[in-house]
């Protein structure tokens, strides 16, 4: 739980009390939503640079992207593993917060089981019988977030109750709370995936 001093917070945490498995269930919706994520990277000198990825799959709690070994980003992860992973539904106001550890491979068989036909819009054919944006270009990579910890905000309203919550508050004077601020521990992870490896 937070020790923030911000009503907002307090209030969004306070009805927090669902089991794990139930975290992790809504997170998942939440993730089948969205699909698209903003993936932050801090280079060695602290500069932090977002960019948007698609995500390939979340097996686990583990988010995966395909991603080209060349790129800055690769660069980047090579220096400093340490990264965060957005996303937000917007027709739910629902949000993500990942925040942990990247690691890149070229497993051909992952790699083949994320692939899809769009994947080469990415990559492009390079005309040079190697570099075909197919599973098999040694250009593609995967890249693993392995998550320290989840945040996130689960909406428990429609738009409509949305709305009508917030300008309730404004006019009582109360906090909103239109939904739930959710955190998923290092913990929590840590035994979703030993649970995961034992399937």
């Amino acid at each position: 739980m937070s020790v923030s001093n911000d009503q907002y917070t307090i209030k969004a945490e306070e009805h927090n009390k669902i089991s794990p498995a139930q975290k992790i269930d809504d997170l998942s919706s939440i993730l089948k939503a969205t699909k698209f994520a903003m993936f932050t990277t801090r280079d060695k000198e602290g500069y932090m640079h977002s960019r948007a990825m698609a995500l390939s799959s979340h097996e686990g709690l583990h988010l995966c992207f395909l991603s080209d070994k060349d790129s800055a980003k690769q660069e980047e992860l090579d220096e400093v593993d340490q990264v965060n992973v957005s996303f937000i539904d917007t027709s739910s106001t629902n949000w993500v917060s990942v925040c942990g550890k990247a690691k890149t491979h070229q497993d051909r068989e992952h790699i083949k089981k994320l692939w899809s036909p769009a994947t080469k819009a990415w990559f492009g054919d390079l005309g040079d019988g190697i570099h075909k944006g197919d599973a098999e270009d040694p250009r593609i990579v995967v890249i693993e977030v392995i998550p320290d910890s989840i945040r996130y905000w689960f909406t428990n309203k429609t738009r409509i109750g949305q709305t009508v919550e917030i300008v309730s508050s404004a006019v009582t004077g109360k906090v909103a709370s239109p939904g739930e601020l959710r955190t998923i521990t290092k913990q929590e992870i840590q035994a979703q995936e030993q649970m995961h490896r034992a399937v």
